[in-house]
């Protein structure tokens, strides 16, 4: 790809720049994927970042896929979620030791070495194994194209969606004869609901992340609802700041009136926001689909669907586990195959991925039984043509610093703290740094 060779030290040094505080406490010798497979099997390591229900059920898949595959050599490790995990794919890349295969959120591309820390896909081998380009939503597909090669294969999307409690949506007329929430369309649909529901409960309808240090709820709401405006944040080559004022004030508006009017509540942080709507306080939650297990766990009469369209199409933010190749000195051979034949099958089975709320990015997937029998999770499968993901830059995509900058610009909105017109300035400043900031690698550089 003409990229200059990258030195571990110019790794270290640039990932050092921009994780927290620790990430690297692993140290360099931490970073390398370790053999141990016996000479009897085909060595197939598997990094990936998934906790809490997502990580029991990969955990589920890969002992499947193990017993499935028993000449495969199987070592999987999941790694600290977040800055640390893609600190040590980025070590493990530069040193051409990494795994075979790994996890990375798709939003974070463009910014992590394609060529240079992660090895391209061979789409012969995935064929072979029965997977095809033709598979996936085109969108999400070809963001994971660069110079014409396939840098990511998507396992799912997870989106910010619409949880609603049903026995309260009931009493407030919002829901159809079939027991799903009323399609709600346009700002004034919007607040009718959250009226009606609060006339039902005494208390705000709407619950969502409004503060805490590392707050980027704020932010995903924005994003959902300004790209529902058909605005964008940059150009192409996200060297030039795109935000259209007037369509990114009628959001900020919109987060700062429904606290002002007592219909959404005004200070809560992730895990506040998780339990009030799991208390029953609130008819509606907006958060991302990954907490369907916990309030499956709980009991509590609810459901999902996509968030409504309160200002056009009823696009969302979201991003998308996908799987990657980290770099290797000497890719190929039967490891290499291993590692596509591994991808493949758990596209294949990614209903089973499923039931902790993501989408199956592999749309035969959508249409099998096993995962339109999952309630709620298929409620919202739709969504997967209405994905906004982040503009290709090296500071976008999940844990992020452009999720933690603007999510806390955003969120002194919501508990009033900012004007919308001083939130969008402030924003912006905030953009042009990160524009301003050379990638610390150079170009293509891992964020």
């Amino acid at each position: 790809m003409g990229h200059p060779p990258l030195s571990r030290r110019k790794v270290l040094a640039g990932l050092g720049s921009l994780a927290a505080a620790g990430a690297l406490s692993a140290g360099a010798a931490g970073c390398a994927a370790p053999r141990t497979v016996g000479a009897d099997k085909i060595l197939l390591r598997y990094w990936h970042l998934f906790g809490g229900g997502d990580g029991v059920n990969m955990a589920a898949m890969l002992d499947r896929f193990g017993k499935e595959h028993p000449a495969i050599g199987l070592e999987a490790a999941q790694l600290e979620w977040g800055a640390p995990y893609y600190t040590k794919l980025g070590m493990a890349g530069a040193g051409g030791r990494a795994p075979e295969v790994a996890i990375l959120h798709l939003a974070r591309l463009t910014g992590f070495g394609p060529g240079r820390l992660l090895d391209p896909f061979d789409l012969g081998l995935l064929e072979e194994f029965g997977v095809r380009p033709a598979d996936f939503p085109q969108e999400i597909w070809d963001r994971g194209t660069i110079d014409g090669k396939q840098y990511a294969v998507p396992l799912d999307t997870h989106p910010l969606v619409l949880y609603y409690q049903t026995e309260i949506c009931e009493q407030a007329g919002l829901l159809g004869a079939d027991g799903k929430l009323k399609t709600l369309n346009g700002q004034e649909e919007f607040y009718a609901a959250l009226r009606a529901v609060k006339k039902v409960t005494g208390q705000p309808a709407l619950v969502f992340e409004t503060l805490g240090s590392d707050a980027v709820g704020p932010w995903r709401v924005f994003s959902a609802l300004y790209s529902q405006t058909g605005g964008t944040l940059l150009n192409d080559d996200a060297t030039r700041i795109t935000i259209d004022d007037e369509k990114a004030l009628r959001v900020l508006e919109f987060m700062r009136d429904v606290v002002q009017e007592g219909l959404a509540v005004r200070r809560t942080d992730y895990q506040g926001s998780v339990g009030i709507f799991n208390a029953g306080k609130t008819g509606f939650f907006l958060n991302g689909e990954w907490e369907v297990t916990t309030y499956k766990e709980s009991g509590i009469p609810f459901s999902m669907t996509r968030i409504p369209g309160i200002f056009g199409r009823p696009t969302t933010q979201a991003d998308v586990h996908s799987f990657v190749l980290p770099h290797q000195d000497a890719r190929g051979g039967e490891s290499n195959r291993a590692a596509h034949r591994f991808v493949a099958w758990m596209l294949k089975h990614s209903a089973d991925w499923a039931a902790g709320g993501h989408v199956p990015a592999y749309t035969p997937t959508l249409s099998e039984k096993a995962y339109l029998d999952l309630e709620p999770q298929s409620e919202y499968r739709d969504v997967i043509d209405d994905v906004a993901l982040d503009p290709p830059a090296w500071f976008a995509g999940s844990a992020s610093a452009m999720h933690e900058r603007l999510g806390a610009v955003f969120s002194s909105v919501a508990t009033g703290a900012r004007t919308p017109e001083n939130a969008l300035d402030e924003a912006k400043n905030r953009l042009q740094d990160l524009i301003d900031t050379p990638s610390p690698l150079g170009e293509g550089g891992t964020a």
